[in-house]
């Protein structure tokens, strides 16, 4: 599991200082793409080699909303690899106290410059199967 910080900026509020809902899906991928690094996989270098991973699906639970100047941590965790299917699962609490805000999942496939389901190159499935919580071929 990665964990990343994040503190809520002015521009990321309404005008009563409350997160606007769609940022949560923002420091999603900033969890998933920190997670990533953590488990030694550039996204940068997958797109040169042609692979990239696409979002299919997104889900959101708000539980409780985050505000201005918030210290959040995120957390990211691999939940499951099927072949080019990857589903990551994410937490957002407020620090200092851990104070869970929302919890939700990201679904991706993997996909070729054209944009078209592609098998993931074994390096990076390998690593990525090797972090995942349930894997299946």
């Amino acid at each position: 599991m990665g964990k990343t910080r994040v503190r809520v900026r002015y521009a990321e509020t309404d005008q009563m200082r409350v997160v606007y809902h769609a940022n949560y899906l923002v420091w999603f991928e900033i969890g998933r793409v920190e997670l990533m690094r953590q488990l030694g996989l550039e996204y940068s270098e997958m797109e040169a080699e042609g692979c990239g991973i696409a979002v299919v699906e997104g889900r959101v639970r708000y539980k409780l909303p985050a505000r201005y100047d918030d210290e959040l941590v995120i957390e990211t965790r691999l939940a499951k690899v099927r072949g080019p299917i990857i589903q990551f699962a994410y937490r957002i609490m407020r620090e200092p106290n851990q104070v869970l805000l929302c919890e939700g999942e990201t679904v991706h496939i993997v996909v070729g410059l054209d944009m078209k389901r592609r098998h993931m190159p074994k390096k990076y499935a390998d690593l990525l199967a090797a972090a995942a919580s349930d894997t299946l071929a």
